[in-house]
């Protein structure tokens, strides 16, 4: 093949065919004094790799694919293999050959050798590119690292599961030619220029990285504020918190008396002393500052998050496994799902259990309208509220259920409990692959810092405001 320009226009001639225009094909113009070559023709050889198991010892270095990082052979890591010495040559490494990967998740990737301390030859995933004096290696591997070598690269790279590029593709690809004083100018350039790309480089995928988090980082930092009571100023004439929690308490052995809720042996009382918190348990007070990890305002209380809710987790083991589920009937009651709470949306999902079967076994895990489900394995924390319209059901294995009887704002509590079950479950999660929602001991232990009502409703107001506010970036 020789391309020539005829009219201004780039044609091809192959062998003793007439030459044919391929200006649809050359992507950009180029300088009178360059030409646009194949890269077959540039090359004295394209010669796929010796094929081999690597060993720890051999007959002689074998070049893989991972012993190529960061543009350069590492050459402690290169293993031996066996080879027949009359072979050798042919795989031979020498300095400026240029490797590239032909298959895999790394197709394209290139170095150019630069020493070869030690006799070596390269694998079979590798293809070697061998050029002329007349061209600079430098400014080819370049080439190599450009767009237009990109593009060719996955035009001609076939799709499977193991992406693929032969020599075929490579030789074909179009490369513009410098004569030889310039490439080697090209060169010195770029090497002066190339460590600022490489900073402004890394810069850019470190904004991008902080542009991709911020919303979430701010969102976060909104409801810490907001817990901490740094979010809205305090009003002393709302009602103070202390009065609200006193009514938290009558609210709490009302139900204990009603028989739905159980008295709990260890109850204990928060209280303010000194600027601290301090909790009795039984005879025994004890400062519980260092549990909540900062202050809050003088007109806040702490509560236990046992204090204000009942909490029932979706039953485990065998009570729900494929075999108990039915169609939907008129007889039968629904299975929330995790995705409920995900998706929140209460429709979604189409398992059923028999009516009977919930009444004999079931009935503890029965939601009813207002109830917040909570999923609680893997995406932890998603909360949904039941509307009004729900049809008879339970939670599964995967979600927790939550009924708050303390007379707070439900948003607020909501709003407490994505910012703090979250850092929970991952500081509770024991190493487990799959996140779950703290042990119940735990879970219920957890504080919730309680403001005067009004000031929560004043709180969920802003934090919605500044939340429009992050979903712009």
């Amino acid at each position: 093949m020789r391309e020539n320009r005829i009219h201004n226009l780039p044609y091809e001639k192959v062998g003793k065919n007439e030459p044919v225009c391929i200006a649809d094909e050359v992507p950009f113009e180029i300088p009178d004094t360059w030409e646009w070559a194949r890269w077959g023709t540039l090359s004295e050889s394209i010669q796929y790799g010796y094929n081999a198991p690597a060993q720890g010892n051999g007959r002689i270095k074998m070049v893989r694919i991972s012993d190529i990082q960061d543009n350069s052979i590492i050459w402690e890591t290169v293993p031996y293999c066996d080879i027949k010495e009359s072979e050798i040559d042919v795989y031979r490494l020498k300095p400026n050959d240029i490797l590239f990967a032909r298959t895999g998740g790394t197709v394209g990737k290139s170095c150019l050798v630069k020493e070869v301390p030690e006799d070596a030859i390269y694998a079979g995933y590798l293809i070697r590119t061998r050029y002329s004096n007349h061209l600079c290696p430098q400014y080819l591997k370049f080439f190599m690292e450009s767009e237009l070598y990109w593009s060719q690269l996955r035009d001609g790279t076939i799709a499977t599961a193991q992406p693929n590029c032969n020599g075929k593709t490579l030789g074909n690809m179009l490369v513009p030619i410098p004569p030889i004083q310039e490439q080697i100018r090209i060169i010195e350039k770029l090497n002066v220029v190339m460590p600022y790309v490489i900073e402004y480089s890394v810069a850019h995928t470190k904004s991008k990285q902080l542009h991709n988090i911020f919303p979430d980082q701010l969102k976060k930092s909104i409801l810490q504020k907001a817990v901490q009571g740094r979010l809205v100023p305090q009003d002393e004439n709302d009602e103070p918190a202390s009065t609200l929690l006193e009514r938290i308490r009558a609210e709490k052995q009302a139900l204990i008396k009603v028989g739905k809720i159980k008295k709990d042996k260890n109850e204990s009382v928060i209280f303010r002393r000194d600027n601290s918190h301090y909790e009795k348990r039984g005879s025994e007070e004890v400062c519980i500052d260092d549990e909540l990890g900062f202050d809050i305002p003088i007109s806040w209380e702490l509560v236990r998050l046992n204090d204000i809710g009942v909490y029932r987790k979706g039953p485990f083991g065998s009570a729900l496994t494929k075999g108990m589920f039915v169609k939907k009937g008129a007889d039968t009651v629904k299975v929330y799902e995790q995705k409920n709470a995900i998706k929140k949306d209460h429709a979604l999902g189409d398992y059923y259990i028999t009516r009977k079967y919930y009444d004999e076994k079931m009935k503890s895990f029965s939601v009813k309208p207002g109830d917040i489900i909570v999923s609680c394995a893997g995406t932890i924390g998603e909360t949904y509220i039941l509307p009004e319209n729900i049809e008879d059901g339970i939670i599964n294995q995967a979600l927790m259920r939550m009924e708050i009887f303390a007379p707070i704002n439900i948003d607020y509590f909501l709003l407490y409990f994505d910012y703090v079950l979250k850092e929970s479950a991952k500081a509770n999660s024991k190493g487990s692959a799959i996140k779950n929602i703290p042990p119940f001991e735990i879970f219920k232990k957890l504080l919730l810092p309680l403001p005067p009502l009004p000031e929560q409703m004043r709180i969920v107001e802003r934090v919605r405001e500044l939340e429009n506010v992050c979903d712009c970036f």
